[in-house]
């Protein structure tokens, strides 16, 4: 089946002092397909995630997201269009309940103020919207509870659940595995699969394994460029891959799920 491309990026470039963490980096992703990003430390795929979701302006290219050109659009103008960026900075409040957490999410795609903290989970909206993200992402039965006292991998799935509560049509994620041990990390690879098709998803993950398990496309970064783009099997056994993390525990990753 043919899909639309939902995101074009054009030649991007991102520039830090003499540094340049994104140059010229060219990427095109389809509607409802899991796309992973992956290269070595400093290739410029967390760079990357912040241009696309605005925290980041670009020094050069374009974004275009469904066909229109977003480069310069604010965060919460993207948000609102529905690109939603998860898991790199903690969004979480730790002394607040799972459905107060997820109902702020929810606000904040609605656009109402967060002034009134305290009435939040009174809101029949707010709380239809965040049972439906607890719902999503296996926490409703743990919606009264305070969100510091629950496990690593419960709290990654909330930070997930906030993210889908934002309606997003392309999701961000920026490691979703990172400090989870081997059965949180299988829990967390099901939501993401769980969410084929109905969101487009980039994902940043340094579990490689779990990239080629989950990933319709890949494509590597080096130096803040995009070398190859492929399937899994493609970029596998793509030399000019192999080359570039040969001497990096990439390198070792991607041998290893071959």
């Amino acid at each position: 089946m043919m899909r639309h491309t939902i995101l074009k990026v054009d030649k991007l470039v991102k520039r830090f002092g003499g540094l340049v963490a994104t140059d010229d980096c060219s990427l095109e992703v389809s509607a409802g397909e899991v796309h992973a990003l992956i290269g070595p430390n400093g290739a410029g795929k967390t760079t990357l995630l912040a241009q696309l979701s605005g925290e980041l302006a670009s020094d050069g290219g374009r974004i275009l997201f469904e066909g229109s050109d977003i480069t310069r659009q604010p965060i919460h103008k993207r948000v609102a269009g529905g690109i939603v960026r998860s898991f790199q900075i903690t969004t979480l409040l730790p002394r607040f309940t799972v459905r107060e957490n997820l109902a702020l999410a929810v606000q904040a795609r609605t656009g109402h103020s967060f002034d009134f903290l305290g009435t939040v989970a009174d809101e029949s909206d707010l709380d239809e919207g965040a049972d439906e993200a607890a719902r999503r992402v296996g926490l409703f039965d743990v919606m009264e509870q305070i969100v510091g006292t629950l496990s690593h991998g419960r709290q990654r799935a909330l930070e997930l659940g906030m993210a889908l509560a934002c309606k997003p049509r392309l999701l961000l994620l920026d490691e979703p595995m990172a400090g989870t041990d081997p059965e949180e990390s299988a829990r967390m690879g099901e939501l993401i699969n769980s969410l084929r098709g109905d969101h487009t998803l980039i994902l940043v993950e340094h579990d490689m394994d779990a990239v080629f398990r989950l990933a319709d496309r890949v494509s590597v970064l080096v130096a803040g460029h995009v070398i190859a783009t492929g399937t899994p099997d493609q970029i596998r056994n793509n030399p000019q891959v192999i080359a570039a993390y040969l001497g990096s525990d990439e390198a070792e990753s991607v041998e290893e799920v071959q």
